[in-house]
């Protein structure tokens, strides 16, 4: 499988406990894994954020009074992805506890869901499409060598 080019701007904000996020975070694995859920080029900027930042930009962009754990801005599809991931470090790291997964592993999924949102794709629109994007985001975890993350 021939894998698309990607220009990646990785930033982190004011992130309690960086230094963990960082090292869950290395370039080169994060192109790999945005790389594996792209139909074409992109340019992509992933930010990772603390718990104030993402509640904001929740609240400003979706209304809702809480930080989640990945917001994508897509501004094109076509011919090239542009897009910014927003990923809360906090909330990322609580998930991945809960879920009993490692933090890595937490942060790849959401990045390859995060710029399959980017391409177009929403589980949020029907039962179906939440299913067909759910059974991708499987088949590209499984192609990096991560377990169903459902």
């Amino acid at each position: 499988m021939a894998l698309q080019q990607l220009q990646l701007s990785l930033q982190f904000g004011d992130v309690p406990h960086a230094a963990r996020h960082r090292t869950a975070l290395p370039r080169h694995k994060v192109t790999r894994w945005i790389r594996h859920a792209l139909a074409l080029d992109a340019e992509i900027t992933v930010r990772i954020v603390g718990e104030d930042e993402g509640r904001a930009l929740n609240l400003s962009y979706r209304k809702k009074d809480h930080a989640t754990n990945v917001l994508t801005f897509d501004y094109t599809q076509e011919p090239v992805v542009v897009a910014d991931l927003v990923l809360c470090a906090p909330v990322v790291a609580r998930e991945a506890k809960e879920q009993g997964k490692t933090l890595q592993a937490h942060y790849a999924h959401l990045l390859v869901h995060g710029t399959l949102h980017a391409q177009g794709w929403d589980h949020e629109t029907s039962a179906q499409d939440a299913q067909e994007m759910e059974a991708y985001e499987v088949d590209i975890m499984a192609d990096l060598g991560f377990a169903n993350p459902y």
